[in-house]
């Protein structure tokens, strides 16, 4: 058998239905290339396995998860790689879907680590905490709208698909769990670069209570602040206006 650690955010999943359903919203066609984060005790795994037609990694940090996988799931044997997801380089050349139950202590890191794969990440389907799905999935003008929100919209369609109940855990976490659908965006949206963007949002959402003059005011000129935007709140700012505004930064 395996024990669980707290330390890594480990809870699994004993819910079959729960289970088929992860996988089930994934969508795969033949010869697709797909990578599980966190495999933990191979909850989805083994019906990962099942699917045909595919190439399948995992990644897993625990040793001895690493062990009870290839000795229960043999069809696992060549395809774990065993590291901490947040350091691993890209495991395939070209496109890959990521599915997983996410640690939720790193879940958000998680995204961040997928968005610098962004180009090679067409689809995700992944298990957060119900406050980080929700966050995540928020529309502007939500008080759960933030910067995780944007960045991650701005890069990606997000559907919050269903809710996972404590009961379906060993042992049940102290939280509401949420499945969560990413889908690239076909129509990116037109960002100066990157680095501004980030800086822009996350100096915006820094100051979340003000309006967006007070705490954007190092990142523009005098007069671009005179602008009728800067008198709202971040909240209040679409994943568009921001674009928009991050072409007119210094």
């Amino acid at each position: 058998m395996y024990t669980l650690k707290k330390s890594l955010g480990q809870h699994f999943l004993k819910d079959e239905n729960i289970c088929r359903d992860i996988v089930g919203s994934l969508p795969v066609v033949q010869d697709q290339q797909v990578l599980e984060v966190g495999p933990g005790a191979g909850a989805i795994t083994k019906y990962l396995l099942q699917l045909p037609g595919i190439h399948f990694k995992a990644v897993e940090l625990d040793a001895e998860k690493v062990q009870y996988l290839e000795k229960t799931y043999p069809a696992i044997k060549g395809k774990l790689i065993h590291q901490n997801f947040l350091e691993t380089p890209a495991p395939f050349e070209g496109q890959f879907s990521v599915i997983g139950n996410f640690p939720y202590n790193i879940s958000s890191q998680i995204m961040f680590r997928i968005l610098e794969w962004r180009e090679q990440v067409p689809q995700v389907v992944g298990m957060f905490q119900k406050e980080v799905g929700e966050r995540i999935a928020a529309g502007h003008g939500n008080k759960e709208y933030g910067i995780l929100s944007v960045l991650i919209q701005a890069y990606y369609k997000v559907e919050y698909l269903f809710e996972v109940h404590e009961n379906c855990f060993n042992p049940p976490p102290k939280v509401k769990s949420a499945v969560v659908r990413f889908t690239r965006l076909e129509q990116q949206y037109d960002i100066a670069s990157e680095r501004k963007f980030f800086v822009l949002v996350k100096t915006a959402f820094g100051q979340r209570r003000k309006q967006l003059r007070n705490p954007l005011k190092s990142l523009f000129d005098k007069e671009v602040l005179q602008d009728e935007i800067f008198t709202k709140r971040a909240e209040a700012l679409t994943v568009a206006d921001f674009a928009a505004l991050s072409h007119k930064m210094r």
